[in-house]
């Protein structure tokens, strides 16, 4: 759609040199997502992949499990006054006898807040909707060596950060640490959400014997994303939140925080962490 950056005038400021110049900044614009005609949510993303994140968000909210619970997905047109279609807005319509939630303005409140409703309420609810439980069976085993590649190699396959550096991402890795998908956007729930959305439409449901990376920090809503797509392992850059700690625990989730060179902070699931038993100190 070529919508995924913008040049914008800036003045710069260098030693005290100061010069005017065109800037690549990443696109920021709304999405409105529809379920069977009626909206359902709103979230600010970098334009494309748009059907995959739509998509993905219903994973994530327990309506959609597989691809055949899906009919299909179009842009709206007519989106405005005049007619024209922006592009902004997604209708998902899924297949018959999938049950969709009510829609009501709690709902709402339900599906576009970074936390859930807080604390236990939140816990129960994934662990109760999610039809993915995380099943690696036999149980996946990655090595601290591993890990700690997969921030570079993330960060080297974010084609749109090289030219903006405004872009948070999330990749898929396989048990080897091979690289299966990555995607980018102004949020990393959105490119999490793009990631299993692509996942459900190549049939790929649930991943259960692969690593989820993302930039940044791991929030109770990217580490529901990750159980509801089962998952079992999600690691990131910067630190968890207490609720994704928590929910990583009750869910058997793999959770590793501040994954940086060869440091990192395994909060749960550590049997899926192959470590040399001497060199574990309490």
């Amino acid at each position: 759609m070529g919508r995924v950056t913008e040049r914008r005038k800036v003045i710069r400021i260098r030693d005290g040199a100061v010069s005017t110049r065109p800037d690549t900044l990443v696109a920021e614009e709304p999405l409105e997502i529809r379920l069977n005609g009626k909206p359902l949510a709103i979230t600010m993303r970098t334009p494309g992949d748009d059907f995959a994140l739509a998509a993905g968000f219903l994973v994530s909210e327990g309506v959609l499990a597989a691809a055949s619970d899906l009919r299909n997905i179009v842009y709206c047109a007519g989106a405005t006054a005049d007619g024209s279609n922006t592009y902004n807005v997604v209708d998902v319509t899924t297949a018959p006898g999938v049950t969709v939630p009510d829609i009501t303005l709690e709902r709402n409140v339900y599906t576009t807040s970074s936390c859930g409703l807080c604390g236990k309420a939140s816990l129960d609810a994934v662990r109760t909707t999610t039809r993915h439980p995380i099943a690696d069976t036999p149980p996946l085993r990655v090595t601290p060596e591993l890990l700690a590649g997969l921030p570079d190699r993330l960060r080297a396959a974010q084609r749109v950060f090289d030219r903006t550096g405004g872009l948070h991402a999330a990749a898929l890795f396989d048990e080897h640490g091979g690289l299966l998908d990555v995607r980018e956007d102004v949020g990393r729930h959105n490119a999490v959400d793009k990631l299993v959305g692509r996942a459900l439409q190549s049939g790929d449901l649930p991943l259960s014997r692969t690593v989820l990376m993302v930039s940044g920090r791991a929030s109770f809503e990217l580490a529901q994303k990750a159980v509801m797509a089962g998952i079992p392992v999600l690691a990131a850059v910067s630190a968890p939140s207490s609720l994704a700690v928590d929910l990583a625990a009750e869910t058997s989730m793999t959770l590793v925080g501040f994954l940086r060179g060869s440091s990192m902070n395994v909060y749960a699931g550590e049997e899926r962490i192959a470590l040399r038993a001497a060199a574990v100190r309490a």
